[in-house]
C-alpha cells in the first residue's frame, strides 16, 4: 500500500468533525486525541444541525459515487471524487435550495442580494 495513501487517510481522520454523541465525548477518545496532539471539531451542544449539510453530502456521496466499489489507486479516486463534487455543485438540484444546484443558488443569491438594502 502506498505510503501517501496511509498518510492522507490519517490526516483526514484527524480533521473529522463530530457531533455531541457519547462516542465522541467519551473520556477515552478525548485522552487519545490529547495524547496525539489532535484537536476535535464538534457541533454546538443541542444543535444537531451544525453539520447536517455535511452529513447529507456524505450520505449522497456514498450512495451515488461509491455504491460499494473501490478505486484502483489514489489518483483515480481523486479524479472521480473531484468530478463528482463538481457535478454535485453544478448540476444536482436540492430541495432545500428551491430545487436549484448549489452553484446556481449561490449565483442567484449574489445577484439578488445587492437589490436589498441592509
Amino acid at each position: 500500500m502506498p505510503e501517501d495513501l496511509v498518510s492522507e487517510a490519517l490526516r483526514r481522520a484527524l480533521a473529522v468533525h463530530s457531533d455531541q454523541g457519547s462516542q465522541y465525548t467519551a473520556t477515552r477518545l478525548k485522552d487519545l486525541l490529547a495524547q496525539n496532539g489532535a484537536l476535535q471539531s464538534m457541533s454546538r451542544r443541542g444543535n444537531c444541525y451544525d453539520n447536517a449539510h455535511a452529513e447529507s453530502f456524505w450520505s449522497r456521496f456514498k450512495a451515488e459515487l461509491l455504491d460499494g466499489r473501490s478505486f484502483p489507486g489514489l489518483a483515480e479516486a481523486k479524479l472521480e471524487i473531484s468530478h463528482h463534487i463538481a457535478t454535485y455543485n453544478a448540476e444536482r438540484r436540492h430541495s432545500s435550495l428551491g430545487y436549484l444546484a448549489p452553484n446556481h443558488f449561490k449565483t442567484h443569491l449574489q445577484t439578488t442580494s445587492h437589490l436589498c438594502p441592509a
